[in-house]
C-alpha cells in the first residue's frame, strides 16, 4: 500500500471512490466488508491518505457494482489504463452483438424498435419507429433523445395523448438508472429536465396500474404501446453492456390493427 501525504485535496481517487459509494447509498462499512478490506483501509483511500493498487481498484469497483464505464473512471483517477474497452458501434469486435441486436429489431417488424446508448441517445431506429419520431425531429437540433424529446419538445403534448404520466414515470425510470450508474452527468441533466416538465404537465391521478401504456397520437389515431427494454449483460465491452434495445408492442387491438 502507498501512502500519500495528508492533503486537503484528497485527489481524483478518492474523491471518485467516495461519490460512487454515495450515489449506491452504501456506508464505508458495508463497503469494506463487501469487497474484503478494512473499513481502515477504506477509510484512508477515501481521505487519500493511501493509494490503490490495480486489483484494489477493481476489487471495489466490483463490489459497488459499477457500471464498465465507470469502473474505467475510477480506474484512470488512480492512475491506471482502461480494463474495458469501448469499441465502436461499427467495429468488427462486436459484430457479434450487433448481429444479434439487427437481428432483433427485424424480427420485430412491422412494430417500432429503438437502439441506444446509455443516455438513451438514439443511435438505430426501425422503419415504423423512425416514422414514428419524423414529427418529433422536425426542427429538432441536436441528436434525438428519447427522455429529452418527451420533455423538452414543444409539441410532446400533442403527440403524447398521456404526457403527464409518461413524464411521472419516466422520472421513476431515470432515478433508478442514476442509482445503478453512479453520479452520472447526463442522466442528471435529464432527470432535471424531466422534473421541470413534469412540472409543466402534473400528473393529478395516482391509481397505479401494472403497466404503462404510451398513447401516441398518430396520422391515422391514437397507438398505444407497451415497451420491453433489453440489454447485452455478458459482454465486457462499455459500447455493448452500455446498449439499450427498446422494443414497443401494441397494447390494444386498434393499435395491433393499424400495423397489420
Amino acid at each position: 500500500m502507498a501512502t500519500r501525504p495528508d492533503l486537503s485535496d484528497p485527489g481524483p481517487f478518492a474523491t471518485a471512490l467516495k461519490a460512487a459509494r454515495a450515489s449506491r447509498r452504501v456506508s464505508q462499512l458495508a463497503l469494506s466488508l463487501d469487497a474484503g478490506v478494512s473499513a481502515r483501509h477504506l477509510s484512508f483511500l477515501e481521505s487519500g491518505r493511501a493509494s490503490p493498487s490495480r486489483e484494489m481498484v477493481v476489487t471495489l469497483a466490483e463490489a459497488l457494482a459499477l457500471p464498465l464505464a465507470q469502473r474505467n473512471h475510477l480506474l484512470n483517477a488512480a492512475g491506471f489504463a482502461s480494463a474495458y474497452p469501448a469499441s465502436p458501434l461499427s467495429s468488427e469486435a462486436i459484430a457479434p452483438f450487433r448481429e444479434i441486436l439487427q437481428t432483433m429489431m427485424a424480427n420485430h417488424a412491422p412494430f417500432p424498435a429503438l437502439l441506444c446508448d446509455r443516455h438513451w441517445n438514439v443511435l438505430e431506429a426501425s422503419p415504423s419507429a423512425a416514422a414514428m419520431l419524423a414529427p418529433f425531429l422536425d426542427g429538432w437540433s441536436g441528436p434525438p433523445n428519447v427522455f429529452r424529446l418527451t420533455a423538452c419538445h414543444p409539441r410532446a403534448p400533442e403527440f403524447i395523448a398521456n404526457l403527464p404520466q409518461v413524464l411521472h414515470e419516466s422520472l421513476e425510470r431515470l432515478a433508478l438508472e442514476q442509482s445503478l450508474s453512479g453520479d452520472d452527468p447526463v442522466l442528471a441533466d435529464l432527470i432535471a429536465v424531466t422534473r421541470a416538465a413534469a412540472a409543466r404537465h402534473p400528473y393529478r391521478t395516482r391509481s397505479r396500474s401494472p403497466v404503462l401504456p404510451v398513447s401516441y397520437r398518430g396520422p391515422n389515431g391514437l397507438l398505444s404501446f407497451l415497451s420491453i427494454v433489453a440489454q447485452c449483460g455478458t459482454s465486457e465491452d462499455v459500447t455493448v453492456r452500455d446498449l439499450r434495445l427498446e422494443l414497443l408492442f401494441p397494447a390494444d387491438a386498434a393499435t395491433r390493427a393499424a400495423f397489420a
